[in-house]
């Protein structure tokens, strides 16, 4: 179930490419032998009597899979459309609607749909079910089937019906599909501020972060009151591109450390690595988190918050502290495989606990924001467990009410605020710029 989110989210991961090396079948002694003659001796009996012939091809990717699905949420193994998916996550584009969807009991969810995609612009959220496609009922039916559906010539259409928690009745969308583009960073100006929103760490990111700071700048003909990056409902993706993003606003210092099965093997990534300097100039940041914002995105929202370069804001992130690695199975198949933990430059793993923010803005435009479940990594199943205790109240929602944050969705739509956190970010930046307080964000 998780295995396919992870394969079409938006690289819902810190990921290394590196070869096999001769030393994959390291550590296989007698007792592995056994286990696996246990192994054949089921696998051959399944394939002499179970009630219809079955092929090796499909007993193998079968028990592959059961392997990887005892370790932990993120390990998985990819072919055929599974193997594109995870090509599309770092490189790729395809003709389709801009969902990242998994498969909860029976029924496809939405983790996220993709900025300015077909999806977002009708009003399809996070959370909601996609019940049928085209009319016909799909619960309980391969996720691989309803992406496949889902996906298609740009152009052609296609009806979703979605069940949306609270909402008294399914809804119906039309969608034309469209080419859907990896553009992972998008720059804008507000009131004198540069919003730099990242949707997904991709091959280009930290370069087109760097990029866009120059674009704000070009917009607004100086330099700006400070920035907000933007890092809410990113999923994660390249680990390298993670740190060439918090390199962009650092001058020096650690950015993130792996650290792997050994007590010794520990790599650590420093700033400078990539871009000179801090190429934001010592203005002030800001980073906006939430419950979809995940390993990559918790990476570069750790190393700004330890360096206090950066304020963190918003609801706590994801909680995934693993990295993995992209082994190559041959020329159309590729084995994921969580190989260490990450660390924030304090020595802090983010595993189950996520990012705390150091001002926590609930998103109260949004309706739904209170009844709508949030997925975290400490509600998957099999997920690695924090090697520091993580304190229980971090885990838990606060419902005690902050007297700054009664207004209603539709008091805030009235004052032509549409995204609350993001006119909160405003105001607070232009604080910290010593600028009069900048009007509403919309």
């Amino acid at each position: 179930m998780l295995r396919s989110f992870l394969q079409v989210s938006a690289a819902v991961g810190a990921l290394a490419i590196i070869p096999i090396t001769s030393g994959a079948m390291a550590g296989v002694d007698t007792s592995s032998y056994r286990e696996l003659d246990t192994f054949m001796e089921v696998y051959n009996t399944v394939k002499a009597n179970y009630v219809e012939k079955v092929d090796d091809k499909t007993l193998v990717k079968g028990a592959i899979e059961g392997m990887l699905a005892a370790l932990d949420p993120h390990s998985s193994y990819a072919d055929g459309l599974d193997f594109d998916n995870l090509k599309i996550q770092t490189e790729g584009n395809y003709g389709g609607l801009g969902l990242t969807v998994t498969q909860q009991d029976g029924a496809v969810k939405v983790i996220a749909p993709n900025d300015d995609g077909p999806a977002a612009r009708a009003g399809i959220k996070a959370g909601d079910y996609i019940t049928h496609l085209d009319g016909k009922f799909i619960v309980g039916g391969s996720l691989d089937e309803a992406i496949t559906q889902m996906r298609g010539k740009p152009g052609t259409k296609i009806a979703l019906t979605i069940v949306r928690p609270g909402a008294d009745k399914p809804l119906q969308f039309t969608l034309t599909r469209e080419i859907i583009t990896q553009k992972s960073v998008k720059a804008d100006v507000k009131d004198g501020i540069g919003v730099i929103r990242i949707s997904t760490f991709t091959a280009h990111t930290g370069g087109d972060t760097a990029l866009a700071i120059q674009e704000i700048e070009k917009k607004l003909g100086h330099k700006p009151l400070g920035y907000i990056l933007d890092l809410r409902n990113n999923g994660g993706g390249l680990l390298t591109e993670a740190i060439g993003v918090s390199d962009v606003f650092l001058n020096h210092g650690e950015i993130v450390s792996q650290r792997g099965r050994e007590k010794t093997d520990i790599e650590r990534y420093y700033a400078e690595s990539v871009f000179p300097g801090d190429l934001a100039k010592g203005l002030p940041v800001i980073v906006l988190t939430d419950a979809g914002t995940a390993s990559a995105s918790e990476i570069v929202a750790g190393a700004l918050q330890d360096h206090h370069r950066a304020l963190v804001l918003g609801v706590r992130s994801f909680g995934k502290g693993s990295v993995q690695t992209i082994l190559p199975m041959g020329p159309h198949a590729a084995l994921r495989l969580t190989t260490a933990r990450y660390f924030t430059p304090s020595g802090h793993s983010v595993q189950e606990g996520g990012i705390k923010p150091d001002i926590a803005v609930p998103q109260l435009s949004d309706p739904d924001y209170k009844s709508r479940p949030e997925l975290r990594e400490a509600d998957l199943r099999r997920h690695l467990i924090n090697m520091e205790k993580v304190d229980d109240s971090v885990l838990e929602s606060d419902d005690t009410p902050d007297p700054r944050f009664t207004a209603t969705a539709d008091e805030l739509k009235k004052k032509g605020i549409t995204d609350f956190q993001l006119n909160y970010a405003v105001q607070t930046l232009a604080r910290l710029g010593k600028a009069p307080a900048a009007s509403a964000a919309k």
